[in-house]
């Protein structure tokens, strides 16, 4: 009977966890909540604008996290390291794929747009670049001859 019990314990703990799983999955921010992220960025002062094309449609919970992810991250660091830089968020929906791009202009202080061309450790767009790569998808990161920062992903929809 010990043995049955132990087996019941470990498969409900096995089920508790995939729960938590599927939970986190769903709690997990999703593409339709760009929008708010980008009105929360203007409401800090920058000036984002966000296209859009392609038809909208819903992916994996996992795709539209990792999509999330990679812009917020990408305003967080324009926020933080070429504030006042005007920054534009691209979307695009393709047949097989996600493609997003986040570019900011020079921020207007050259004071900062020396601090600006190195992101601190960076260890946001290591992460977000690990992420991307696990989807099987691309991720480039760099600054821009203009003088901004780009970050663009490109993730299969499969």
């Amino acid at each position: 009977a010990a043995v049955s019990l132990a087996a019941v314990g470990e498969a409900a703990a096995e089920a508790a966890s995939r729960a938590a799983e599927a939970a986190d999955a769903a709690e997990g921010p999703c593409l339709s909540e760009l929008d708010e992220l980008i009105g929360q960025s203007a409401a800090a002062g920058m000036v984002v604008d966000l296209s859009v094309e392609g038809e909208v449609r819903s992916y994996a919970a996992e795709i539209e996290q990792t999509a999330y992810r990679v812009v917020q991250e990408a305003l967080t660091n324009v926020h933080k390291h070429a504030a006042g830089a005007k920054t534009h968020v691209r979307l695009a929906h393709r047949v097989s794929e996600i493609a997003m791009q986040v570019e900011n202009e020079p921020p207007p202080e050259p004071a900062s747009a020396s601090a600006a061309g190195l992101p601190s450790g960076g260890n946001g767009l290591v992460g977000m670049r690990e992420r991307v790569v696990a989807l099987g998808g691309v991720f480039v990161s760099g600054p821009t001859e203009a003088g901004g920062f780009r970050v663009s992903a490109v993730i299969p929809a499969a």
